[in-house]
């Protein structure tokens, strides 16, 4: 399973990328392997000013649909539209090609609260 050791981790499968004050949110390769085959995302939260933990998006998959937290707060700058017409993008390539949105971080001392790659392999 691959957990790189740039990014930060939730408890809930999320991984945060930060590149300045913009941060990539995906969901790791344990989640979109325990979710299966990924057929839609849905993220009507761009725009939105959304806390720590709040829902931003949903994800389905053939067998269940998930929501996605925020890992940390933030405004939803972008959602990935490659997605739209290729959410197996995140079964291919969850953390490149299948990120899912682009937020401007609110607090960046929330980030200390996220797991290194270390923990989250623990966590597994």
């Amino acid at each position: 399973m691959n957990v790189p050791e740039n990014l930060k981790y939730t408890k809930d499968h999320e991984w945060v990328r930060v590149e300045g004050e913009e941060a990539f949110i995906g969901v790791t390769d344990f989640a979109q392997g325990e979710l299966g085959d990924i057929v839609f995302v849905e993220v009507e939260t761009e725009g939105e000013e959304l806390d720590q933990e709040e829902v931003f998006g949903t994800i389905e998959a053939v067998k269940t649909v998930s929501d996605m937290f925020m890992p940390v707060g933030g405004e939803v700058l972008e959602f990935n539209e490659k997605l739209e017409d290729a959410p197996d993008l995140i079964n291919s390539d969850p953390y490149g090609e299948g990120w899912i949105i682009k937020i401007k971080l609110a607090d960046t001392a929330e980030l200390e609260e996220l797991l290194s790659a270390e923990a989250y392999k623990e966590l597994l």
